[in-house]
């Protein structure tokens, strides 16, 4: 083979939100696959919010991204060559390549795919680990009831449009909020919520607040936390006494600005006088669950029962500029690359 291995390094830790230096494109020779390993050529890669927080040196629930190695993630693509018996070349795999054009990786770290799964890219989105995310933190800690009102940020983001299209099928009211006008018409006419608010037109989590009371008459039952900052300081007072707080992200603190004047005081009183349920989860400690989210939530993606909207970067260089983007709210959907 006469291809070479493209990746993205962490060139330098940010400070604050990432820019352009804190990456580097490499070129290196194509790895060759050992005893029981796969290569595998990347078609596409996921950029997500989490990886943000792998950019730090601080302790987290995964290990840092050490400087000048290649920035890691979820990626699909196609066999190459294989050493490994459950794999031949042909097979569209799930794994965790990094931004990179190759994956070479034990086959006991890869998922063999639905050859008929189109786009390939759902294995990164709605029936992959945002999906999977929604579904689990909805079902598992929301314990949503026909009749409740749900609230859900980044309503159109992957993990946002899952947890209101599920909600909403179960009969519950369901109120987002997003980053732009646009967005919140998506919301609605798209993914069927019943209101949408434009965090961005509020001048204060008061303001919002307000919009979100009269969204909202009978208070919030539950509150699908994947955004923190001000939302949060807006939505705790409107939650009703034994309300549920799935917490799976708080973008709005990954670079490290206190974007709201919630203290902590403040939360965990109303955490008390409400009688709210609060459940942090990180979802990779929950993927035996996962084959019983395909079962069920697969035939309603395919039948077009559950949308679901993509944000294509093409070509690898790309990345950084796309994943900073979507860090502040410049993605429409799930932010994909495509990469072959």
């Amino acid at each position: 083979m006469t291809e070479t291995l493209r990746r993205i390094l962490l060139a330098s830790r940010p400070e604050g939100a990432p820019r352009a230096e804190n990456f580097r494109l490499e070129e290196v020779p194509l790895p060759q696959p050992g005893p029981g390993e796969v290569l595998v050529k990347a078609e596409f890669m996921s950029l997500d919010p989490y990886m943000r927080g792998r950019m730090d040196a601080g302790e987290s629930y995964a290990e840092p991204i050490a400087v000048g190695a290649p920035m890691q993630g979820g990626a699909v693509g196609e066999v190459l060559l294989s050493n490994h018996a459950g794999f031949a070349p042909g097979d569209k795999v799930l794994g965790m390549f990094g931004w990179a054009s190759h994956g070479c990786l034990p086959g006991e770290e890869l998922q063999k795919l639905d050859a008929g799964l189109a786009p390939l890219s759902l294995a990164l989105g709605a029936l992959g680990m945002p999906g999977f995310t929604g579904w689990h933190g909805l079902t598992a800690y929301g314990r949503p009831k026909a009749g409740e009102t749900l609230v859900v940020a980044a309503a159109t983001g992957p993990v946002g449009a899952m947890v209101g299209q599920l909600a909403k099928a179960a009969g519950l009211r369901v109120v987002g909020l997003a980053g732009g006008a646009d967005k919140c018409a998506l919301a609605v006419e798209t993914f069927g919520f019943d209101a949408c608010l434009d965090h961005r037109a509020y001048a204060s989590a008061q303001a919002l607040r307000g919009a979100l009371a009269e969204a909202c008459p009978e208070g919030i039952d539950i509150y699908f936390e994947n955004v923190g900052g001000r939302v949060l300081e807006a939505v705790l007072p409107l939650m009703n006494r034994f309300g549920r707080i799935p917490v799976c992200g708080m973008i709005a603190w990954y670079d490290g600005a206190a974007e709201s004047g919630l203290s902590a005081p403040a939360l965990w009183r109303r955490v008390l006088v409400k009688h709210l349920c609060v459940t942090g989860f990180i979802i990779s400690n929950h993927y035996d669950r996962y084959g019983t989210f395909l079962k069920e939530l697969g035939p309603r993606v395919a039948s077009g029962q559950i949308r679901y909207l993509e944000d294509v970067a093409e070509g690898l260089e790309t990345a950084p500029a796309a994943f900073m983007a979507m860090l502040k709210g410049g993605n429409t959907g799930k932010q994909v690359v495509k990469i072959a």
